[in-house]
């Protein structure tokens, strides 16, 4: 899956949780209120049914979560799909 591939699906699951997903790709979601720790479960889980791939506990790292950027490239890498 392409970036913006990525970058349109996890601004739709976004759109669950917060009104206007046309934020800032490198917005912090969670500093800036929009989204709150319990809703990380829900991404984490989101993230890997969304892109099949598997979210060891290496990668819990709120790095990876904060923005929509940190979140394309997780997948990305986790995903080895760069493109």
């Amino acid at each position: 899956m392409s970036t913006e591939g990525i970058m349109s699906r996890v601004r739709e699951f976004l759109g669950q949780v917060i009104s206007d997903t046309d934020i800032d790709p490198d917005h912090n979601l969670f500093a800036s209120g929009l989204v709150n720790s319990l809703f990380a479960m829900q991404l984490v889980l989101f993230v890997e049914k969304e892109f099949g791939i598997q979210v060891t506990n290496e990668d819990l790292d709120f790095e990876n979560f904060k923005s929509l950027n940190a979140i394309v490239g997780f997948v990305e890498n986790k995903s080895g799909d760069t493109s």
